[in-house]
């Protein structure tokens, strides 16, 4: 999820450990704890693409990370609040808690984390897009409520606790939305008697009421939406898969790893003489059925014997583009 949410829950989770012996200084550290896994970003400046992208969300993202560093933050906290009323293992625990529900949020979103590193285990279950206002809006709502209480007072505990069960309730809503848009695609190919290999779903951005499925058939990729608003059938967009084109690249130690890194699903595309390399899990980079770019997509340049992987950048306008769309489409079609 994005940062903000990471800091609400943090804090949130801070005070429920921690609240009521350091009060204000919980959400403090509780906030620091649910960022400190997402600083593996900085890799992205200290290594090559593929292997950054290998990083994001892996190690520090696992319990493995948790474990390991809860009681050195810890121990660093408590010498910083040596006049509070909190033990080493206080802080250590809140430590624990901030770290460990930041990867477990995570896992809700369409990248997932591996939890459980060092095993190569994504746990995705793509129910929530990173950036999701329903989740992170009341739970910050509760949280500042809660702020300027006492920090013995019921109402404090009360309003975090809210905040938790909501947000945490939205979750399991998720899910079942997840698996009722899961059986509106099904259907859908069904009865348009499209024989498939495999299919995933996710949220479009933002929302939860739009929904989008990548299926794989036997030499081309389907994509299609459906929003709770719909009133007429879903249609499919095909993608040839084109993996001939690595042709010997496919052996390629990086672009085995790119593979392995979404899971199968993504396709090359060549452009002017240059190949790229594009993730589908994240999908197009607009809400244009006719639109080519993927969202996440990497350009393979040859470099002698080797190859150099280059992220293809962003830009505001697309991002213009694709919320100008995307407010029409989750209306319904």
């Amino acid at each position: 999820m994005d940062s903000l949410t990471q800091i609400v829950l943090g804090a949130a989770v801070g005070e429920v450990v921690l609240g009521r012996k350091v009060g204000n200084r919980a959400m403090l550290y509780g906030a620091i704890a649910g960022t400190i896994p997402d600083l593996d970003v900085l890799t992205r400046y200290l290594m090559d693409t593929v292997t950054a992208t290998e990083w994001h969300r892996g190690f520090s993202h696992s319990i493995f990370f948790s474990v390991l560093f809860a009681p050195i933050f810890g121990w660093l906290v408590w010498k910083l609040n040596r006049k509070e009323d909190a033990s080493w293992k206080d802080w250590s625990w809140l430590m624990f808690w901030g770290l460990f529900t930041h990867p477990v949020l995570d896992a809700f979103t369409t990248w997932g984390t591996q939890l459980f590193w060092p095993l190569k285990i994504r746990l995705a279950f793509q129910s929530v897009f990173v950036i999701d206002p329903l989740y992170t809006v009341p739970f910050i709502i509760f949280l500042i409520l809660a702020l300027f209480q006492n920090r013995t007072a019921l109402k404090r505990k009360r309003y975090v606790k809210l905040g938790l069960i909501i947000s945490s309730s939205y979750l399991v809503l998720t899910l079942v939305l997840k698996g009722i848009a899961f059986g509106k695609f099904e259907n859908a190919l069904d009865r348009q008697k499209i024989s498939y290999n495999q299919m995933n779903t996710r949220p479009a951005p933002f929302n939860t009421i739009l929904w989008m499925a990548n299926i794989e058939t036997e030499d081309a990729y389907l994509m299609g939406n459906y929003s709770f608003f719909d009133s007429k059938p879903i249609v499919f967009t095909a993608y040839s898969k084109n993996h001939e084109l690595l042709a010997d690249l496919a052996k390629n130690d990086k672009v085995k790893r790119l593979i392995q890194i979404t899971e199968g699903w993504y396709t090359i595309s060549e452009k002017n003489g240059q190949l790229y390399f594009n993730d589908l899990r994240f999908g197009l980079i607009s809400m244009d059925e006719t639109d080519t770019q993927f969202a996440f997509s990497y350009k393979i340049v040859p470099n002698g014997k080797d190859i150099i992987v280059e992220e293809m950048p962003k830009f505001k306008r697309d991002a213009k583009r694709l919320m100008a769309s995307l407010w029409q489409r989750i209306g319904g079609n």
